[in-house]
């Protein structure tokens, strides 16, 4: 892969990108470990502005050099932004191997860039993350990895890594999960579970929105938090979505609720959500099971960041009659400029505008705002977290057309959910 950035003759941010990608993929299937090194150059526009232009060239030079200098020959330097540098460490043995390089860097880093009378550190800030201990995604690494880079600025450091959590795996466990979901389908194991959905106007079921579960046989319940990423960094997540999408239609087309078709949604991960094939996945489905049932899709906004390849995918999809729904909307990539041809048919707000609802008045100032904009363009809104008729009532009153929440169900396997939609009364609100 040839380098397309002139002035530090490395990689930039497209190609790093994709070459982030397969390292991920490489580390998972020879069961190795990657390092992401994001370096930022500290104060970088004072520079420029008070040495000139040609100073801070040098600079980006120069610390592109000592870059190249820490590498090994499977390692990789990339320019990710205007003063924003990557690395990627491939194959490394642990946390302490990726902080010898650092060190190293520091030092080359100590030797001044000369430009007549002055005399210039490069200052910089470094923030790590490793996969698979931080991350399994290597777009969620790099999320880490700056996070790490900002944190290290809170606290005054030259460096950070990305901390690690209770849902973090170590490398052998990871593996083992790996082999595990590889055949949780023919197994059993996964499961779906179903969140009623209400019309906002009347209070009566509409439908719900399919929820995948993992029944371990040997590790029991895990968070769709854990395996989703696992799942979309082996290449699992079309198996896993096209047996969701079979599967709700299939349950759903035994619902009855009472006024027009039973709706059942599906979460569309990112990664599949603007994939070509997308279309003939949902009509291959529709075929089978989607007689009298109204399918939803939801997507992340963030699926449609590239409208040119999002749109005319999901319009294709929308003419075989399923509705597209933004979800968590207003947390993502919102911009007003694309909902003039946006494919949609809902937006769904993220539960943290509903849950603040009640005690922040700006959060009803900005449903009201989503909700008049959506309406304006043909689009309903839908709310999540819903949990007591308080916020049911003011969600109501600011003209939300679909609602959802433990006030009105807890997730629950199809059986049940059948049983509700029959009887046509909240059994779930009296189970808390």
């Amino acid at each position: 892969m040839a380098a397309d950035d002139e002035l530090t003759g490395l990689r930039g941010r497209r190609d790093f990108l994709s070459l982030l990608g397969r390292q991920v993929v490489h580390a998972s299937e020879n069961r190795a470990s990657v390092a992401l090194v994001v370096v930022d150059i500290d104060g970088f526009a004072e520079i420029n502005g008070v040495h000139g232009y040609a100073l801070g060239d040098r600079l980006l030079a120069h610390l592109a050099r000592q870059l190249q200098s820490v590498l090994r020959p499977q390692d990789y330097a990339a320019r990710i932004g205007d003063n924003r540098f990557a690395l990627i460490f491939s194959n490394v043995l642990n946390a302490g191997h990726v902080e010898l390089a650092v060190q190293k860097l520091f030092r080359l880093l100590d030797t001044p860039v000369e430009a007549g009378a002055a005399r210039l550190h490069v200052p910089v800030t470094l923030g790590v993350a490793l996969c698979p201990r931080h991350a399994t995604h290597s777009e969620f690494l790099l999320r880490r990895a700056e996070a790490a880079l900002m944190r290290a600025r809170r606290l005054g450091a030259r460096h950070a890594f990305a901390p690690d959590t209770g849902a973090d795996l170590d490398i052998s466990d990871q593996w083992d999960l790996e082999m595990q979901l590889g055949t949780a389908i023919e197994r059993g194991e996964m499961l779906l579970a179903y969140q009623p959905k209400v019309s906002a106007s009347t209070l009566q079921p509409v439908g719900a929105e399919a929820l995948m579960r993992w029944n371990s046989g040997t590790r029991g319940a895990i968070s769709p938090d854990v395996f989703i990423p696992v799942a979309e960094r082996i290449g699992h997540i079309k198996k896993l979505t096209v047996w969701a999408l079979n599967t709700s239609l299939r349950h759903a087309s035994q619902w009855t609720v009472p006024c027009g078709r039973p709706s059942v949604s599906v979460n569309i991960p990112g990664v599949l959500a603007t994939q070509p094939d997308l279309p003939e996945l949902v009509e291959d489905a529709l075929r089978l099971w989607g007689d009298g049932v109204q399918l939803v899709l939801e997507i992340t906004e963030g699926s449609l960041m590239d409208a040119a390849v999002a749109f005319p995918i999901l319009q294709r999809v929308r003419a075989m009659g399923v509705q597209i729904s933004i979800d968590d909307f207003g947390t993502g990539y919102s911009c007003l400029s694309y909902f003039r041809n946006i494919p949609a048919d809902e937006l769904k707000i993220d539960r943290s505008f509903v849950t603040g609802l009640l005690t922040d008045p700006a959060y009803a100032d900005i449903i009201r705002f989503v909700v008049d904009l959506a309406h304006r363009f043909g689009l309903s809104v839908a709310a999540e977290g819903v949990e007591d008729e308080a916020t049911s009532d003011r969600l109501r009153e600011l003209g939300c057309d679909v609602l959802q929440g433990f006030l009105f169900g807890r997730p629950v396997p199809n059986a049940e959910v059948q049983a509700w939609l029959t009887a046509q009364q909240p059994v779930f609100v009296a189970r808390g």
